[in-house]
């Protein structure tokens, strides 16, 4: 692990700053996504609040001086909205150029893009990266940069809250789902007619929706629209979905920064250790499972004490587990868990 240097630890704290700055520029920005327009019905002219992309909207009543204060309030309010989404765009890729020069960026760009989308959508609540790309995350917290050969990886593993209303969230991706999303960043992902779960773009990138194993009452597939990806179904990803979300800031390789949604360190360490000795788990993914919980754990212990390991925080996995997998980590480093008693 090599620590960020003063100045790289400067433009991690100004691109979070900008970012989030951005993100609720966006977010006025969204309220007026449908501007207001005067609509002729006969002989008068009725203000309408547009919903719709096709035109569609509400009737705020006929022209009059009321209305015309609220057409032109809403007119002022959108055109500031717009000049400071604009001028925090303008600092975004300022900053951007930033982070390239100092070799900030880490994160794969089409997984940033991916991400960053899903922040737009308003949904980093129900999608949470997990596996490997996650690592990028717990080394932007405690202000790191981890060994590349760890955290490269030709796939994202997106976790997916089934608990949310699924009409919902599918509003949110305008009913395209998450392989819309995908395609409107890379157009060349498609579904994979064997692996449904799964979109591989033209450079063999894949990008799997999982899910947690879901009781056997719970019928249907968990999919977002017609053609989508469909969630495969993953024994005990319960423990990492019911674990703290963590959000952190992530520089791209192109110098942009992107919010990450991960589950808490604590139980990503865990839980790669538990894979680490799965009978059914894949030998060459094994060693490389128990190195990432190892380096996770290092992070911790190392970089970022807000996250001690106690029982109380990782009650969402079984006694057994926590302690199979703590005794499989302090196996490979000097890092003992004392919170977590055996």
């Amino acid at each position: 692990m090599i620590p960020l240097t003063n100045q790289q630890r400067l433009f991690q704290v100004e691109s979070d700053q900008l970012l989030r700055a951005w993100l609720e520029a966006m977010a006025t920005m969204a309220k007026y996504r449908y501007a207001m327009k005067w609509q002729r019905s006969g002989d008068k002219e009725y203000l309408l609040r547009r919903t719709h992309v096709h035109g569609m909207g509400k009737s705020l009543g006929v022209r009059s001086a009321q209305t015309e204060e609220i057409y032109a309030a809403n007119q002022a309010a959108r055109a500031i909205a717009r000049a400071n989404l604009e001028g925090l765009s303008t600092r975004l890729q300022d900053q951007a150029r930033l982070n390239r020069a100092a070799r900030m960026g880490r994160l794969p760009n089409v997984v940033g893009e991916l991400i960053g989308a899903l922040v737009v959508a308003g949904l980093s609540d129900t999608f949470r990266v997990v596996g490997t790309h996650a690592i990028y995350s717990y080394e932007a917290l405690a202000g790191v940069h981890c060994k590349q050969e760890l955290l490269a990886s030709g796939d994202v593993d997106l976790l997916y809250d089934a608990r949310k209303r699924l009409t919902l969230v599918a509003a949110k991706l305008d009913n395209q789902g998450l392989l819309g999303l995908l395609q409107r960043a890379d157009k060349t992902f498609v579904r994979q007619a064997l692996a449904p779960f799964r979109a591989v773009n033209a450079s063999g990138f894949m990008v799997d929706m999982l899910t947690p194993e879901r009781d056997m009452r719970e019928g249907g597939p968990v999919t977002l629209a017609e053609g989508d990806l469909v969630a495969t179904e993953v024994p005990n990803l319960h423990w990492l979905l019911n674990s703290s979300r963590v959000e952190a800031v992530v520089i791209q390789e192109n110098g942009v920064p992107v919010l990450m949604s991960v589950c808490d360190p604590r139980a990503f360490a865990l839980h790669k250790a538990w894979l680490s000795d799965r009978p059914d788990r894949d030998p060459i993914k094994k060693p490389r499972d128990l190195a990432q919980a190892t380096l996770v754990a290092e992070l911790i212990s190392t970089y970022l004490p807000q996250f001690p390991f106690d029982a109380q925080a990782l009650a969402m996995m079984p006694a057994k587990v926590r302690e199979a997998a703590a005794r499989r980590i302090e196996g490979q480093t000097d890092i003992r868990l004392p919170g977590l008693d055996f």
